[in-house]
């Protein structure tokens, strides 16, 4: 039986102007796709957060939690190096989830 995965997510809007970091232990598809259809009460809805621009996969949602704590703890300049190291382009990565 395979473990359950974890993630730790950053979204924004179309214009780039807003960030969030968020985590769950669902699937990664699943989740952002209740940010996109504006299921989730809260910053994303309020905001129109609908864009996933980076992520990192973990094997327990307990990592998952503490790197979240840790993004967002740094600045939003160490967000935006954070997501330019893996997406130059600010691309919505949520099509090429499996």
């Amino acid at each position: 039986m395979q473990d359950k995965l974890s993630f730790v997510y950053i979204m924004t809007n179309y214009t780039n102007t807003v960030l969030y970091t968020g985590s769950t232990g669902k699937s990664l598809k699943e989740r952002i796709w209740e940010h996109k259809q504006k299921l989730v009460e809260g910053f994303t809805k309020r905001y129109n957060i609908n864009k996933l621009i980076y992520y990192e996969v973990y094997s327990d949602l307990e990592s998952a939690l503490n790197r979240e704590k840790q993004i967002k703890a740094g600045s939003r300049n160490d967000k935006v190096k954070l997501i330019e190291s893996l997406n130059k382009d600010w691309k919505d990565l949520y099509e090429d989830l499996d």
